[in-house]
């Protein structure tokens, strides 16, 4: 038979990290460059990528 492995239960620190801040509004953008241009707004467009939580969101110039 095989070796039993016991795994770690993660805390509540780890296991939240990086996401209350972002519940609460204070995310850490960070520019995507694959997007520059909207074909349907015909406008230049910036994607921002949170770096915790990974939600995305759109700004036109």
């Amino acid at each position: 038979m095989g070796d039993v492995v016991r795994f770690k239960k993660p805390t509540a620190q780890e296991k939240n990290k990086g996401k209350t801040l972002c519940k609460n509004g204070f995310h850490q953008w960070q520019i995507v460059t694959a997007r520059r241009f909207d074909v349907k707004q015909g406008q230049l467009v910036t994607e921002f990528r949170c770096r915790r939580c990974g939600v995305t969101r759109t700004k036109t110039l």
